[in-house]
Order: structure tokens, then sequence, then C-alpha cells
């Protein structure tokens, strides 16, 4: 599951990008994959590890919402 959300405001000069996946790590967890930073450069990378896919699933949503309240949308 990936969830990828883009930020412009050509007013502030602010191009952003957010990036969320899910994805199973070495150890039988599950990774939650965040990428953010500006439009065409190499972004900042975290990774948090949850038990299951479903606490993973949970967490992405939760950014989701909160990337969309702060005005991102859902890239193309």
């Amino acid at each position: 599951m990936d969830a990828d959300f883009i930020r412009i405001e050509p007013e502030r000069n602010s191009f952003r990008f957010y990036r969320l996946a899910i994805w199973p790590d070495l150890f039988g967890r599950v990774a939650l994959i965040r990428e953010w930073g500006r439009l065409g450069q190499p972004g900042t990378l975290r990774v948090d590890s949850y038990g299951s896919a479903d606490e993973a699933r949970a967490a992405l949503n939760r950014l989701a919402r909160s990337k969309r309240r702060r005005g991102y949308r859902q890239a193309a």
C-alpha cells in the first residue's frame, strides 16, 4: 500500500512531496516508510517498524489524514 502527496504553493515558494509506503522487513515485521522533501530533490527518509500490517496500515491512514488537513493532495 502506497500513498503519494504533493503540496504546491508558488506564492510561498513551497513545492513539497510526502510519500508513504508499507514494506515487509527482514525480521518478520512490517515497516512504514516515510519520505518527504522538496519536489525534484532527494527527500528525508524515516522507517518505523510495526508488529502487523494492520498496525502499519492504521499509522499510514493517520498520517495521510494529517497531510490532507495540512494542504497536501493526492499525487496523480
